[in-house]
């Protein structure tokens, strides 16, 4: 996506904002596309990208009245194929069939659960490394099947979305997950005594890594490893369940993932599943504070997990 951007001739914007979580160096993003921007508040327009094209108003509204108006030109094929020819060289393989080196990755929790789930679950997410393995690790095949709070940053966010959105389906045969850091399922984890009092049916995987993980990876990857109020202490999240007279399990082992989903969707009230994964795993690709956004740091080669068609 980012290599895309850089390349297009023309940059679409529907709704967004341009900040700098997504464009990275302002003076080097797509520099070369001419950039249409549909956006419901005029303030946003031109405050942090230049626009060659600004049309204010509702991003539904403004697109009925415009795609009628397109005419289809023949003419996309290479760009589509450069596109796939990206993808594929950083395209994830299956890593559910790789050997297991003993140890438990978030990427194969949430691929895991994917794979479980046969992509249904309707899933809710916190706010950290989890919520960025779950859009690489969650194949998303189904509409309507992803709540995130996106880029409003707000730890906690999961839970209470998980449990609105089970008001909004009232039927138990409709899976919903909470994907949340240890960090961040901190900040609303009282909210498992609504739980229990309404018998609402949630399911909880919690990745816990000892840490605030996306800062701790930033200091990382940025400050020589130097980490500060990042490890966090957590309580026991298996007994905070059974305290609240909820089903918790602990998963340790990659073999141990399947069992307890399976135990998840059994039990008729919520369920929390600590997932006790590697403390120091990052995300990748990243792009550094700073740079545009075709410098971006991938995955090293030697890492314990192999995920990419390039890796040996």
């Amino acid at each position: 996506v980012n290599t895309s951007i850089q390349e297009a001739d023309l940059l679409i914007a529907l709704g967004m904002r341009f900040d700098d979580r997504v464009t990275g160096r302002l003076d080097k993003y797509a520099p070369l596309a001419r950039k249409i921007h549909v956006e419901v508040d005029p303030s946003e327009i031109n405050k942090n990208v230049r626009v060659d094209v600004a049309l204010i108003g509702d991003v539904k509204q403004t697109l009925s009245v415009l795609v009628p108006k397109l005419e289809k030109t023949g003419q996309t094929k290479a760009w589509l194929d450069r596109i796939d020819g990206l993808r594929g060289r950083s395209a994830v393989i299956d890593i559910q069939s790789l050997p297991s080196s003993g140890k438990l990755y978030a990427a194969h929790v949430i691929h895991d659960l994917w794979r479980l789930t046969e992509g249904r679950a309707l899933v809710v997410t916190d706010v950290g490394q989890h919520q960025m393995w779950e859009a690489q690790y969650y194949k998303h095949d189904y509409p309507r099947k992803l709540i995130t709070s996106g880029g409003l940053g707000t730890m906690g966010f999961a839970l209470p979305a998980a449990m609105g959105a089970r008001f909004a389906h009232r039927k138990a045969s409709e899976d919903i997950w909470v994907i949340a850091g240890d960090g961040g399922f901190q900040m609303t984890a009282c909210e498992l005594t609504t739980c229990a009092q309404e018998g609402i049916k949630v399911n909880i995987a919690i990745i816990n890594n000892g840490y605030l993980g996306m800062v701790r990876q930033w200091q990382e990857f940025f400050y020589g490893g130097r980490y500060v109020a990042t490890p966090l202490k957590s309580p026991d999240f298996v007994k905070l369940a059974e305290a609240h007279g909820l089903v918790g399990l602990r998963v340790t082992q990659r073999e141990e993932v399947a069992d307890a989903v399976a135990r998840a969707k059994k039990e008729p009230g919520t369920v929390v599943i600590d997932f006790r994964v590697e403390q120091e795993d990052a995300v990748y690709p990243m792009v550094p504070s700073g740079a545009d956004l075709g410098d971006m740091i991938r995955r090293p080669s030697m890492s314990p997990i192999v995920e990419t068609g390039e890796d040996p």
